[in-house]
């Protein structure tokens, strides 16, 4: 009797991810796990399997004895019985009986079909976990099916897999709803309670080289290449590029003419600022080109330690620095350099730096107390008194003593 999988074990037969000699070898072996609990042995039998019609024949060959000669059941069978199963059968040739599913028994068919429904769904997530293990770092494209409090559920558009978007993975900014379509790289699999979960990222490095590569047919053909990126997503992000083909601006192909080019990429970051630099073999021109938007005066290097020393005019100071710390930390990354950034030494000593150049390190209410009474600069601040300066703004003086000292530091000999 032929046993139709269709209606028996149809989850199976459209896995597509299960290749076919796998799900042929996984069904035969459920099947003679049901057969030796039966008939003791299974060395006897041949299994037939048609996956695309899903369809599977048992059937039993044993040896054709005289009647009453039968010394073991398993291997022979009696010349009358076996012309019950066809009618020209004779002795000493092997008789083939097909065998019925339903004699295996209700209980033991519902056993196989749990074991096999279990082999097959862990075949299914082996296959899925080696394959996004090596699509670590790809850019795939999804729809929002479902959002959780902490993560968003995406079904991969090439391979309908779904995959987790964390929020801590997500742009500041990011915003979606059930339906949406969103991009992303993978940033690893793991494996949880037996299961594969396939983590998307908006936040790596990596995805803004491959939206880069994306963009840029220049770095697709490999006429420009990526040398480094770093990220502080959607705050800032520095890419270093550079091209051996010298009639190819690396830095203007990455932005295109007008910005065409990188203004898409800077949208889907929620405006993250990007700056594109040519990457250099020479150190100390790399870390100037790294602190962009700052003019560097001057480097000194440390190639042993790692360390670089940069002078730059006071003007310059809190654009090297950037919001946060952010700019440095970045060129720091990208150039696997510590940077530490020094004023440039002057001869002036009427230099004198603005008060708003503080606003990293002091909070702007304070310094408007300062402005209030006609004090504009640092060194307009330093020519009072503590006593005075209580006297004539709302501070207290504990707040102008931490004040007086972060001013002088500014003036301090290097």
């Amino acid at each position: 009797m032929s046993i139709n999988l269709i209606d028996s074990f149809s989850e199976f037969k459209d896995m597509k991810s299960i290749d076919r000699p796998t799900m042929v070898r996984v069904l035969e072996d459920v099947f003679r796990t049901l057969i030796r609990k039966r008939y003791g042995a299974d060395d006897n039998f041949d299994i037939i399997v048609s996956t695309v019609e899903g369809d599977l024949e048992i059937w039993r060959k044993r040896e054709i004895v005289p009647n009453g000669e039968v010394e073991d059941e398993r291997y022979q069978i009696a010349v009358s019985d076996a012309l019950e199963i066809e009618e020209d059968y004779e002795v000493g040739e092997e008789c083939y009986e097909q065998i019925e599913i339903i004699d295996f028994g209700r209980r033991a068919i519902m056993a196989a079909r749990q074991t096999l429904i279990s082999r097959i769904l862990e075949l299914e997530k082996d296959k899925i976990y080696k394959m996004y293990e090596d699509r670590v770092g790809i850019l795939v494209r999804g729809e929002v099916h479902q959002v959780l409090k902490r993560e968003l559920i995406v079904v991969d558009e090439e391979t309908s897999v779904e995959v987790v978007l964390p929020k801590s993975e997500m742009v500041r900014g990011d915003f979606f709803r059930k339906g949406d379509m969103l991009r992303g790289v993978i940033k690893k699999v793991e494996m949880r309670n037996n299961t594969p979960i396939i983590i998307l990222s908006r936040t790596d490095d990596k995805f803004l080289e491959k939206l880069l590569e994306q963009e840029v047919p220049e770095i697709e053909d490999g006429l420009i290449t990526i040398k480094g990126v770093v990220r502080a997503p959607g705050e800032r992000a520095k890419v270093a590029v550079e091209s051996y083909d010298e009639r190819i601006d690396p830095v203007g192909a990455c932005v295109g003419i007008k910005g065409s080019r990188i203004h898409g990429i800077v949208r889907e970051l929620r405006n993250e600022n990007i700056d594109i630099i040519n990457y250099t073999h020479n150190e100390s021109l790399f870390i100037q080109r790294a602190l962009t938007p700052a003019l560097v005066t001057s480097v000194d290097l440390n190639s042993e330690k790692k360390r670089a020393s940069v002078y730059l005019k006071p003007e310059e100071i809190s654009k090297a620095i950037g919001k946060k710390g952010i700019n440095i930390k970045l060129a720091s990354r990208l150039t696997d350099y510590v940077i530490d950034v020094f004023r440039d030494s002057y001869e002036d000593e009427d230099y004198d730096v603005e008060l708003d150049e503080f606003k990293d390190e002091i909070e702007e209410w304070v310094l408007n107390e300062f402005k209030a009474i006609g004090c504009d600069t640092a060194r307009s601040v330093l020519a009072l008194s503590t006593a005075e300066l209580v006297r004539r703004t709302d501070l207290e003086e504990e707040t102008i003593t931490e004040v007086m000292k972060v001013l002088n530091s500014e003036f301090d000999s290097e």
